[in-house]
């Protein structure tokens, strides 16, 4: 068929479409442990009593619960499915040609919220993306890839799907990164999500939904970096830090070797060791070359029995927030609040899909409904890829 997409982005870009095997890059969804570097300078403590052990919460756990009001007002997945479509080759200086591959993608982000104990829809955007090298535009044409989207939408398929492509992200082909050519362009696809999720976040900032009583709970780290924009602009910057004032990110993977012990040794040994609905004292990290100054409290919190999971990680969430304020970023957050927030975590913990999702020990229930509302709105997979 003519109009396929793939057929289109050859012509436009000059280059040669193998047709090649269609495929999914995405991982199972099962329990992990991120074994990268997370490259964080561990500061200080972050809190403002100096705990120096465990902090059992199953006491104000059980007080929270019996209680109507609730902190924990929202919640906030980013999802993407990110597929190998093609391969395509383009002529290099010498007359050779190399191929590269084509990355396609489904961007979901959603956010839901929660009335009198029940969760509603809030928001939702969702975007199909291509991810293609950069030497696509062998003349470095101003508005070539934007162009090519636009091209790409006339396809009479995606236009009787009612769908189109909002932008072509073009990955990098130098040599003189380490990333194969499929992980370039899924990190475009996931950085896009990532700038979505802001956009998200602060949209429910300017129309005054989030403060002490609404938090936003975040599923996975708070790894928003500020654009170059945003720390040109000093109003701007404090605008970007303030978005995130009550907002928490909850992460059900991490890496345990930076959790560093009262001396400042690594020691994933304290959190592996954290007792049922106990959290560990908050310590503050930066990564300076990533976040600028930037400053996070960082805790652990263990939610299931690790003698009901498989590793002695499994049950343990990580939670994050960001430092704004001059008081929390000079005493670190009030514990009293760290306490609470951590209390209505455990509260959250995941009731009902214990064997269908192997990373049920670390999900709290609201995100796992946020996770699936999300999931819902996908096209299947075999649609998506038919349209390449």
């Amino acid at each position: 068929m003519a109009d396929k997409i793939m057929s289109i982005l050859a012509e436009v870009t000059g280059g040669k479409s193998y047709k090649a095997h269609k495929y999914g890059l995405d991982h199972a969804e099962r329990p992990s442990i991120d074994y990268g570097e997370d490259s964080i300078i561990w500061k200080k403590m972050a809190e403002t009593t100096p705990h120096r052990k465990y902090v059992s919460l199953e006491e104000l756990s059980k007080v929270l619960s019996k209680r109507k009001e609730q902190l924990l007002t929202y919640f906030l997945d980013g999802s993407r499915r990110v597929f190998k479509v093609d391969d395509i080759a383009y002529l290099q200086p010498g007359g050779r040609r190399v191929i590269y591959p084509v990355i396609a993608g489904q961007i979901g982000v959603g956010c839901c919220k929660r009335i009198s104990r029940q969760i509603f829809p809030e928001k939702f955007k969702r975007e199909i993306v291509l991810s293609i090298p950069d030497i696509a535009n062998a003349d470095g044409k101003a508005g070539f890839f934007p162009a090519t989207a636009k091209k790409l939408n006339e396809c009479l398929e995606l236009k009787r799907l009612g769908m189109k492509f909002s932008t072509i992200l073009p990955y990098k082909t130098a040599k003189n990164f380490d990333k194969e050519f499929e992980d370039r362009g899924t990190a475009c696809i996931q950085e896009r999500m990532g700038e979505r999720e802001k956009e998200l976040v602060a949209e429910l900032v300017r129309e005054g939904k989030l403060d002490q009583d609404n938090y936003l709970v975040k599923d996975g780290s708070l790894e928003y970096r500020p654009t170059k924009e945003d720390k040109a602009d000093k109003k701007k910057y404090q605008v970007f830090k303030n978005n995130y004032n009550w907002v928490l990110g909850v992460s059900k993977n991490f890496n345990p070797e930076v959790c560093m012990d009262i001396n400042g040794k690594p020691n994933p040994g304290f959190i592996a060791d954290l007792p049922l609905y106990n959290r560990t004292p908050v310590a503050c990290f930066e990564n300076p070359d990533f976040f600028g100054d930037v400053q996070f409290a960082v805790w652990y919190i263990r939610l299931r029995d690790k003698t009901r999971t498989r590793t002695p990680f499994d049950g343990i969430i990580k939670v994050e927030k960001m430092l704004v304020t001059e008081e929390e970023i000079e005493n670190g957050v009030n514990s009293d609040l760290v306490d609470t927030l951590s209390a209505y975590l455990i509260n959250e913990r995941n009731p009902v899909c214990y064997g269908s999702d192997l990373r049920w020990a670390n999900h709290i229930y609201p995100i796992y409904l946020t996770e699936s509302f999300v999931k819902s709105k996908y096209v299947s997979a075999e649609s998506f890829l038919h349209l390449f």
